[in-house]
């Protein structure tokens, strides 16, 4: 005998409830697709990851310095000419040589990404690489004539008219700038496509003037040329802040620790408005992604700013949470909601831990390092000098490292966010990486040691120079070079 009456059945199958049921029902068949994808991704996919973070993370740390080092020299070499200066002349002469050695092992590093693209991500390049093909070009043309104008500045020393030899680095200032761009074209085309049509699956209508000129390149290429200067203006400032700890305070690290720190200082107070700037309309480009920075598990309205914590099976734990600001930050707004990763399908979901905490690490960063330049200036302008202040030299030392880790961690949170698409909503990374296996993991054991010996090589090179340039060498001719024949030597053999 049935149980249930008409008038029960009406009783429990409120509308309140079909609705839950239902919504219920949605949220497990979302989580089902979301573990059969998972547990469906390719072979290759993690060790591809692994080997374009590696090559990715390690060259972009020469990149910076490829962008930002040229203005400094000119600044340095500029003001060695017009105050006849040879404590500033020498530090130019000395940066550029260093630029060379950082120019020729980024030039490797850079070859090995432009064939990684089409190795490690043919589905992408195969697909769209007549949309990509004109930014990648010119980025090549950039390279090619800025080492040309390097390797001309190199020689020029006494060999040209002192206004004319400064002339040369400006070339090479711009040359990074405009390689440096395109590829952050590519990179913001990757979040914000656009400058093609699909049409019955195949690509069509192709504008690559659109992809190099769309309108978050700019805001992009911004934010990462800021921090470029920051890495490379607190690296920089901070060899002469080690100095200077050894006790050199002469007029050589002084100057030394000036002109690179006041780059630094200036683009560490930018930062934070670019990168604020550079968020606007982040809910509607990519959702997924704000509430991963934002660790939004579900709308709130307003939104609370939330510091630190992790999210364990779909609760948010261990963070601080401070009221109205995630609203006032992130949408602008006193009360409008940070979009939460419950109106997201969780198979669009990004990784939202890693996401969270490399965007709150570089943000914390940033904002250390913005304090204590503005700190630094304030006090000079008082008349304090925080150069005789060990504990100012000592954090001067470690900015540097300092930058890197903030600028890992803002591709770490741009790249891992965008994530599972490798362009937005158009190609999910597992449809672009290659059909491959065992191989990629041997290449990236491979990829590890030859990165790891340039890296020592790096090292080992830069010291050698500091130590003789310590020593009173100015020309550093090569320590395997032939001794120099004394007068009639020739005659006589």
């Amino acid at each position: 005998m049935n149980t249930f009456t008409s008038g029960s059945v009406g009783d429990v199958l409120t509308p309140d409830v079909v609705t839950a049921t239902l919504a219920h029902a949605s949220q497990v068949a979302s989580q089902v697709a979301g573990r059969i994808a998972a547990e469906a991704e390719p072979a290759g996919l993690l060790p591809a990851r692994e080997q374009m973070a590696l090559s990715l993370g390690w060259h972009i740390i020469l990149a910076c310095f490829g962008v930002a080092f040229p203005a400094m020299i000119f600044v340095m070499h500029l003001r060695g000419i017009r105050k006849d200066d040879p404590v500033a002349l020498g530090l130019a002469q000395r940066w550029a040589k260093v630029s060379a050695v950082l120019f020729a092992i980024g030039a490797v590093s850079g070859t090995v990404l432009s064939f990684e693209m089409g190795v490690l991500w043919p589905g992408l390049m195969g697909t769209y690489g007549d949309v990509l093909g004109l930014p990648f070009a010119f980025e090549g043309l950039a390279f090619f004539l800025e080492a040309i104008f390097l390797g001309i500045y190199l020689y020029g020393w006494n060999r040209m008219p002192p206004k004319r030899h400064v002339l040369m680095v400006l070339p090479m200032a711009v040359t990074g700038i405009i390689g440096a761009y395109c590829v952050l074209a590519v990179n913001a085309w990757m979040n914000v496509p656009t400058g093609f049509r699909i049409v019955d699956g195949e690509v069509t209508d192709v504008e690559p003037w659109k992809v190099l000129f769309n309108g978050h390149a700019f805001l992009q290429f911004a934010h990462m040329w800021v921090g470029a200067y920051m890495l490379a203006g607190f690296s920089v400032a901070g060899v002469y802040a080690v100095g200077m700890l050894r006790g050199r305070h002469d007029a050589h690290h002084r100057l030394g620790f000036m002109v690179p720190f006041v780059f630094a200082s200036v683009a560490a107070v930018t930062q934070p408005f670019v990168g604020h700037v550079l968020g606007f309309g982040l809910d509607e480009r990519q959702p997924a992604k704000l509430a991963a920075f934002e660790l939004a598990e579900t709308t709130e309205s307003p939104s609370p700013l939330r510091l630190g914590g992790v999210l364990v099976d779909g609760e948010v734990k261990g963070s601080i949470d401070i009221p109205y600001l995630g609203s006032l930050i992130a949408m602008n707004s006193p009360d409008k909601p940070v979009p939460g990763l419950d109106t997201i399908p969780e198979e669009d979901h990004p990784p939202v831990n890693m996401t969270h905490l490399a965007f709150q690490t570089m943000v914390g960063i940033g904002t250390l390092l913005a304090a204590v330049a503005a700190f630094f200036w304030v006090q000079r302008r008082r008349g304090r000098d925080l150069l005789e202040k060990r504990w100012f030299l000592r954090f001067a030392a470690i900015a540097g490292p300092l930058a890197v880790v903030a600028l890992e961690a803002g591709w770490i949170a741009t790249e891992v966010g965008r994530q599972p698409w490798i362009v937005y909503d158009v190609m999910r990374t597992t449809d672009a990486v290659g059909d491959y296996t065992a191989s990629l993991w041997w290449l990236l054991g491979i990829s590890t040691v030859v990165y790891t010996g340039m890296t020592v090589g790096a090292v080992v090179v830069l010291r050698s120079m500091a130590r003789r340039w310590r020593e009173g060498a100015v020309d550093l001719p090569s320590p395997y070079a032939p001794a120099t024949a004394t007068p009639g030597e020739g005659e006589r053999r």
